[in-house]
């Protein structure tokens, strides 16, 4: 059976001093250095939030406080703080993520009328990124995750993952949650155990 590792988001704004930083997301990196390193995988695809400076999911383009929630394109849509801009040091790999070791990077929330949390497709599924045709075309069948933050691009990842069909497994040292309410990162684990998600230890 192929595998893949998926890494999410392991990006400068997410980590440690960043615009929107997951609390000891740093902790992780190691970790997934070493799986990279030892778990044999056919492919690593690195997935990189990429917003143009006008997405519409900043509250800075929307006159809104950070926090509120508005809709947009008929869906609920979370004001973030500007992330993950194009061509920024935060939108970068973290730089102590071996990220030479990738065989694909794709990038996500591209569109700046649609959020995108999953590696495969944005928040209205209106637009796929590419990752399950690339999967696909590299005969994947099984597929273990790690990254940030676990309630959100994570656990959109992971279950989209096993709604395409593939083996899913979320390594649960290999990510962290921004749990904003304490019990957000234990409810993203009990939905994706309810979307046919493995959870390694």
């Amino acid at each position: 059976m192929k595998k893949a590792l998926i890494v999410v988001d392991v990006q400068n704004d997410f980590c440690e001093g960043g615009a929107l930083a997951v609390p000891e997301a740093n902790q992780i990196i190691p970790y997934i250095n070493l799986i990279m390193k030892e778990n044999h995988y056919d492919q690593i695809v690195l997935t990189q939030n990429w917003h143009p400076a006008d997405h519409k999911a900043f509250a800075s383009n929307n006159g809104r406080k950070v926090g509120e929630t508005i809709t947009r394109n008929g869906a609920p849509q979370f004001m973030w703080p500007d992330h993950c801009v194009q061509n920024t040091f935060g939108a970068e790999f973290h730089p102590d993520l071996e990220a030479d070791r990738a065989t694909h990077i794709i990038q996500k929330g591209k569109n700046p009328e649609f959020d995108s949390y999953s590696a495969f497709q944005d928040n209205n599924h209106f637009m796929k990124t590419g990752l399950d045709d690339f999967l696909k075309f590299h005969e994947i069948q099984l597929v273990e995750i790690v990254g940030l933050a676990m309630e959100y691009s994570v656990k959109h990842t992971c279950i989209d993952a096993a709604r395409n069909g593939y083996v899913t497994c979320l390594h649960f040292n290999g990510t962290k949650a921004v749990n904003a309410k304490p019990e957000n990162g234990r409810d993203a684990i009990y939905q994706m155990i309810e979307n046919s998600v493995t959870i390694l230890g």
